[in-house]
């Protein structure tokens, strides 16, 4: 691993901007905002779109989501949010009223949502795993897994603490209760590495705007191949065999197209917003998951040591990317106002300040903030 210089000059920055706030929504890199443009004007001239354009970018989008995450291009499906796949796997799972979902506190509602859905479709236990006072959560989560378990919903990273789960030691616990594991890392893909086959989740989904510094709207899931025969949410006919031949549209093929691209939103070869993923997971692989994760852990390691001398606190087992912090008189009134009126830009979500930079940051970006927060 090694350090990555800051990349500010790939986004439209400005010197007097300190964006501390990825986990909100991460910037395009110029890069992706060129190729918005570019396919955005394709779509002005549809006599140029052949049948093959329905597909081609779908594919190369798929295989660069694969490849961030270690899985093939066939385990991956193009679908437009996090509720969108909860929705489909939450189907896709059987669960009896004897059995019990497991979710832990302040989980981000999408998940949470539709957990609590399936609970009273099924009659089945909902059990929310709270935070220890020692701050494993992990060990927590895998104490509460046993053979009733139908489903496990967990991120890889929590949106408000930034705590990290140990996948790979829930993973197992899953496989050797035979629980189902779905996994949200929309506030870790991209920006922490994961060992896909160490974890080995039955699902894993993760929205494009946040970490993979990609466009709204658009969202990969992974689907273990144990799990590729499931119905879809769509009865959608760019999700079938021989697609391609427009021609043979009439013959209402009911044969889904291979591995996870049965799970495909209908729709999923948007020209505008697909060449933005596209660019921005480029730009991604090129930099290196782990030299990501690598540099932003020097930065938020500085960070709050720098806090700390201030009485401010960050959560612990956290994330490298990720920096929650807790105020001794809890949160000073009006200071996200304040921030934002000073070009410093964070979250608040619950009783935490959320600091979450990326390669764009420069440490005169942190000194703004500790001047604001002084």
């Amino acid at each position: 691993m090694s350090l990555i210089p800051c990349q500010r000059e790939l986004f439209d920055m400005p010197a007097e901007v300190a964006y501390l706030d990825c986990a909100k929504m991460g910037p395009l890199p110029l890069s992706a905002v060129k190729a918005g443009i570019a396919g955005t004007r394709r779509k002005g001239r549809p006599w140029d779109i052949r049948a093959e354009h329905f597909f081609d970018q779908s594919e190369v989008a798929r295989g660069l989501f694969g490849q961030l995450i270690g899985a093939p291009a066939d385990d991956i499906a193009l679908i437009p949010s996090v509720s969108y796949a909860m929705a489909l796997i939450t189907q896709a799972i059987p669960v009896a009223p004897d059995q019990r979902i497991i979710t832990i506190a302040d989980d981000f509602p999408s998940g949470i949502l539709a957990m609590r859905a399936l609970a009273r479709r099924s009659g089945a236990e909902l059990v929310t795993v709270g935070e220890p006072a020692n701050a494993n959560w992990s060990t927590a989560v895998i104490a509460a897994i046993d053979d009733r378990t139908a489903l496990v919903s967990l991120p890889h990273t929590h949106w408000i603490h930034g705590t990290m789960f140990d996948l790979v030691a829930i993973g197992r616990r899953c496989r050797e209760t035979g629980a189902v594991l779905i996994l949200d890392t929309t506030q870790s893909a991209g920006a922490l590495p994961l060992d896909l086959a160490g974890v080995n989740p039955d699902f894993l989904v993760a929205a494009a705007y946040k970490w993979l510094l990609g466009p709204y709207a658009v969202a990969f899931l992974y689907a273990a191949p144990r799990w590729q025969q499931a119905a879809p949410l769509e009865q959608a006919w760019i999700t079938r065999r021989n697609a391609e031949n427009f021609r043979g549209l009439l013959a209402y093929e009911e044969a889904f197209a291979p591995g996870a691209r049965r799970f495909d939103m209908g729709e999923h070869a948007n020209f505008a917003t697909l060449p933005v993923a596209i660019a921005a997971l480029r730009q991604l692989l090129a930099w290196g998951v782990e030299d990501i994760s690598a540099t932003l852990g020097t930065m938020t390691g500085e960070l709050e040591t720098r806090l700390a001398e201030r009485g401010i606190v960050a959560a612990r087992n956290r994330a490298p990317h990720f920096l929650s912090v807790g105020f001794p008189g809890g949160l000073p009134d009006g200071i996200e106002a304040r921030l934002a009126a000073a070009n410093v830009h964070v979250s608040l979500r619950g009783k935490r300040m959320r600091i979450t930079p990326h390669l764009y940051n420069q440490r005169a970006d942190f000194d703004r903030l500790l001047d604001q927060l002084a």
